[in-house]
């Protein structure tokens, strides 16, 4: 029996994949479940399974290939079985190089000027097409190194680093934006160009948190600030789930799953694991899934699946000295919790001064998706969660 292998959206925001190396040939046997390919997508390198067992027969797209979410990239079947009546496999996928058509030398005076072929008449694959416009390369003048002269993503790569960047002015180490970096600028550009972003502050007294981290921590359980902090944005979120939203084009979704994003730092790079439905998890249980995927995320070990369908973000640089700062909306999601540094500060209670935990929590918000009061009563629920944290302990 004939299976098509499809390229499946991984993320929210997916609408391409890059297949970069192919772990099945054909006429190799593939097991259900196991990686046939291997595909870089906006936020991680992914594997694509065999949807079932058999031979493949038909690898429909090369390596280096974009291809759209969706689309047919292999066949599985038995040996020797007719796939001719697949219509996908009839449809041109790689086009090659096409030679310029041989014109009559005529007597000229002054040197000859050399017509620049068409970009349409360059063979050049999707992925170096658009490699060659977030370069700003030229690629009438690569000569392709691909098959039939085909221009491949290693092309401009080398092009791009021969380019001038500008005058001089003194000596600097320059580096184009590409890889993850590059998926970060352009989702964060997105965010600012489309989003309306609106902060609003908060200062929550975490005394009674860091008490109850050292009584987990006496009973044998390892617990951080950030874990805490997860845990009452899930509980508050499950309360508004109008803040639990993600704008899709013009298609407002209110998200069933609680799923909270982690911001961190891992190199040069900034990534979003996903603790999933964490509003049904206890405190310790967010702890021990923070904990994998926040080491997971720093030996570059994350897979698509645990960065993906995230609902909300929390972004803590409080590890770092700072005070207070306005994070970026991770498109789709429509709000971000910043989070700040835990000190101790005098805090005047009726009559008196006292010396209190203090922190500032930030949180921002789209306003075309949530108004002030809403997004002031969800910030404040999370403030009432952490002052007094009882139910997070539950």
């Amino acid at each position: 029996m004939v299976t098509l292998v499809h390229l499946k959206k991984m993320t929210w925001t997916m609408e391409e994949g890059l297949i970069t190396k192919w772990l099945k040939n054909e006429g190799e046997t593939a097991v259900e479940g196991e990686g046939i390919c291997e595909v870089e997508t906006e936020k991680t390198t992914d594997e694509v399974e065999a949807p079932a067992s058999g031979t493949v027969l038909r690898i429909v797209y090369k390596e280096g290939t974009s291809v759209p979410v969706n689309a047919v990239i292999a066949v599985i079947g038995s040996p020797d079985e007719d796939i001719s009546f697949i219509p996908e496999l009839s449809k041109p996928t790689l086009p090659v190089a096409t030679p310029l058509p041989t014109q009559k030398a005529e007597p000229v005076h002054g040197p000859v000027p050399v017509p620049e072929p068409s970009t349409k008449q360059i063979g050049i694959s999707p992925s170096a097409r658009r490699l060659a416009r977030e370069h700003g390369v030229a690629i009438t003048k690569i000569r392709g190194t691909g098959p039939g002269g085909r221009i491949v993503a290693d092309d401009i790569l080398r092009a791009a680093e021969k380019l001038e960047a500008g005058p001089p002015a003194g000596e600097y180490k320059a580096t184009f934006l590409a890889g993850h970096r590059k998926v970060i600028a352009d989702r964060l550009s997105l965010s600012a160009r489309t989003a309306v972003h609106v902060p609003i502050t908060m200062e929550v007294d975490m005394t009674s948190s860091c008490k109850l981290k050292t009584e987990k921590e006496k009973a044998g359980h390892q617990i951080s600030h950030n874990d805490i902090i997860i845990k009452a944005t899930a509980m508050a979120l499950e309360e508004f789930p109008q803040v639990n939203a993600m704008l899709i084009g013009q298609e407002l979704r209110t998200m069933q799953e609680v799923n909270v994003g982690v911001a961190v730092g891992s190199g040069d790079n900034l990534l979003v694991p996903v603790i999933r439905n964490a509003n049904r998890l206890s405190l310790t249980e967010i702890s021990q899934s923070a904990k994998n995927l926040i080491e997971r995320a720093r030996n570059q070990m994350l897979t698509t699946k645990e960065m993906s369908r995230g609902t909300f973000t929390v972004s803590n640089l409080g590890m770092y000295d700072v005070d207070l700062f306005a994070p970026v909306i991770n498109p789709p999601e429509t709000a971000i919790l910043g989070v700040g540094r835990i000190a101790l500060k005098p805090i005047v209670q009726e009559d008196s001064i006292t010396i209190r935990q203090m922190m500032t929590l930030t949180l921002v918000f789209d306003h075309r998706v949530i108004d002030g009061v809403l997004g002031a009563k969800f910030l404040q629920r999370i403030k009432q969660h952490l002052e007094a944290p009882e139910k997070l302990a539950a």
